[in-house]
């Protein structure tokens, strides 16, 4: 008897700094591992970051929404260079957040950080609406990704056409994970799917099958290479768990949620090269 009591107590003990040290666990393994972006000036200069409207996971009955990170990330990596940030979404006012991406474990510093920050919050729960905006009015269109993004972002003619408009006035032109699928529709200049021939990346079929979320209407890996793409990635025990970033041109793509800090980086790095010209 004394030996059991003795077994429970150190499985509990051990069930505890297992939880305790989660989120560290997870960043080890390489979920949102520590990425430090360059100071950078880009004083007067704007981006508009865009999120999906939609909140239910077909014909699950699951909420879903916008990643945390996917758009928290590059939002405050463009404040910290001096740049202006919106908020847009395909309708318009509150963008939806993917639970639990949020929550504990899951939630990153930049998630805290924008939850605590009232102006910020404003804009999540007012986003405009993309059929409401210019793109004449910025430097930097960046597309957010979560499983939401699956069912409005590639459907959206208002976001096609922003994202054509966008591209023959030379902005830069960013995504993360399911985020890609806003390039999906969009026209290049010769009048060709814009991502045809060029090289992208967004989260790949393997980690929408690890997450089961295969329901979606429509995966980034699929969809881009059916546009003609030449679709990159990388791969890990759990695809979960790598990153990758794609430049081409004015086009910087991100694998997956992980991805976040080096595509807004690459994209400050294109911005300020620009810039400094």
């Amino acid at each position: 008897m004394t030996s059991l009591i003795v077994t429970l107590i150190v499985v509990a003990v051990l069930f505890a700094l297992i939880l305790f040290n989660l989120p560290w666990i997870l960043r080890a393994l390489g979920l949102h591992r520590h990425y430090t972006i360059p100071d950078f000036d880009l004083s007067g200069k704007r981006a508009v970051v865009i999120c999906t409207n939609h909140t239910i996971l077909d014909p699950t009955g699951r909420p879903t929404g916008a990643f945390g990170s996917e758009f928290t990330v590059p939002y405050y990596a463009f404040i910290n260079a001096g740049m202006a940030v919106d908020m847009a979404s395909i309708k318009g006012g509150v963008i939806p957040i993917q639970p639990p991406s949020w929550s504990w474990p899951l939630a990153c510093a930049d998630d805290r950080r924008f939850m605590a920050d009232a102006e910020a919050m404003a804009k999540l729960k007012q986003s405009k609406a993309v059929a409401d905006i210019d793109p004449a009015d910025y430097d930097v269109i960046f597309m957010a990704g979560g499983w939401g993004a699956a069912y409005d972002l590639m459907q959206s003619e208002a976001l096609a056409d922003f994202v054509t408009r966008a591209n023959a006035q030379g902005k830069i032109l960013g995504s993360v994970c399911h985020g890609a699928l806003g390039l999906c529709s969009a026209k290049g200049i010769d009048g060709e799917l814009l991502v045809k021939g060029r090289r992208v990346t967004g989260v790949t079929n393997d980690q929408i099958n690890t997450f089961g979320i295969a329901v979606t209407p429509k995966h980034p890996e699929e969809e881009l290479r059916k546009a003609g793409a030449i679709f990159e990635c990388q791969h890990a025990w759990l695809d979960p768990f790598t990153t990758h970033t794609t430049i081409d041109g004015n086009l910087i793509t991100g694998q997956n949620q992980n991805s976040g800090y080096e595509t807004s980086h690459r994209i400050l790095e294109k911005l300020a090269t620009a810039h400094n010209r």
